[in-house]
C-alpha cells in the first residue's frame, strides 16, 4: 500500500496520452515508426498474492528475453522492478542498475512486508550486489537507509555529467533502468503516490535520458513506475510520462 493508492492505472494513462502524443522526436530526430516495438498488453494479475504476481511478471519477462527482445515495463508500483531485475540478471549476470527516484526504497521490511515498493532496492541489492546499485535523485530515506546508500556509496545526484559518469565506471557493463516517476519534482508529476518536493525538472530527466543514448549505454531492459493518474485531473503526469517513455523507447539501440 502506498501513501495514494492507483498506481495500477498507471499503463493504461500512459497508452491513452500516447494516442495524441506525438510519435516524433524532434530532440532524437527519430519516430516510433521507426522502429520495432510492440505492446503485449496488461498481465492479468492475482491482486493480494505477491509471490504470484511477481512470478507472472518474471515469466513474461522471460518471455521477451526469449524472443531476442528489450523488455520495457510499465507500472504499477515500484516491487514490479524487482523480478524483471531477477530475470534480467540471469540473461545478464554482469548487470548493473540504475535507479532514478526521489526515494531510497532501501528498507529492509515496511509494515511488516520484506516485499514492497519501499524494500524493492534493498531486494535487488541483495540479488545483484550492494555496488553494481547506482541510484540517482533520492531525496527521501530513513537514517538506515541513508547510512547503507553513504556507505555503499550508492547514491548521487541526477544530472546528464553524474549519469554520464557512473556509465564509465561501468565500463560498458549491461544496465537496466528503473525510472520512478516521483523522481520529478511534484509541480511536473503530481499524480504518483508518494510525491516528494525538490525532486529534478522534466527537462533535466530528459537530458539524462539523452545522455544515455548519446553514450551508447547497453540498456537491456527497462521500465517506468509509480504513475498514479486518477490523483492528478489535470492530466499532466501521465502526459510526462508518456513522453519519458516515448524518449526512453526511441533511445534504445535496437
Amino acid at each position: 500500500m502506498t501513501f495514494r493508492p492507483g498506481a495500477r492505472w498507471g499503463p493504461s494513462a500512459i497508452r491513452e496520452v500516447s494516442d495524441v502524443l506525438e510519435t516524433y522526436s524532434p530532440e532524437l530526430g527519430n519516430d516510433l515508426g521507426d522502429i520495432p516495438f510492440c505492446d503485449m498488453g496488461d498481465l492479468t494479475l492475482d491482486q493480494g498474492r505477491v509471490e504470484l504476481v511477481l512470478e507472472a511478471i518474471s515469466d513474461r519477462a522471460q518471455e521477451v528475453f526469449a524472443a531476442g527482445k528489450i523488455p520495457f515495463a510499465l507500472g504499477g508500483e515500484h516491487l514490479i522492478s524487482l523480478p524483471l531485475i531477477i530475470k534480467t540478471l540471469e540473461h545478464h549476470p554482469d548487470l548493473v542498475v540504475f535507479h532514478w527516484d526521489a526515494h531510497a526504497d532501501l528498507r529492509n521490511d515496511y509494515e511488516g512486508a520484506v516485499l514492497s515498493h519501499a524494500t524493492v532496492m534493498r531486494r535487488v541489492a541483495e540479488a545483484i550486489g550492494g555496488d553494481r546499485l547506482v541510484q540517482f535523485g533520492i531525496r527521501s530515506g530513513t537514517r538506515e537507509e541513508w547510512e547503507w546508500m553513504k556507505e555503499s556509496r550508492s547514491v548521487r545526484p541526477l544530472d546528464p555529467d553524474h549519469v554520464m559518469a557512473a556509465l564509465v565506471e561501468r565500463q560498458g557493463r549491461p544496465v537496466y533502468l528503473t525510472v520512478d516517476v516521483d523522481v520529478l519534482d511534484p509541480s511536473v508529476c503530481p499524480g504518483t503516490g508518494t510525491p516528494e518536493p525538490g525532486g529534478t525538472t522534466f527537462q533535466n530527466l530528459i537530458d539524462c535520458i539523452y545522455t544515455l543514448r548519446r553514450s551508447g549505454a547497453p540498456i537491456v531492459a527497462l521500465d517506468v513506475v509509480e504513475l498514479a493518474p486518477k490523483i492528478d485531473p489535470s492530466g499532466i503526469s501521465a502526459a510526462a510520462a508518456a513522453k519519458i517513455v516515448r524518449e526512453l523507447l526511441l533511445s534504445l539501440r535496437v
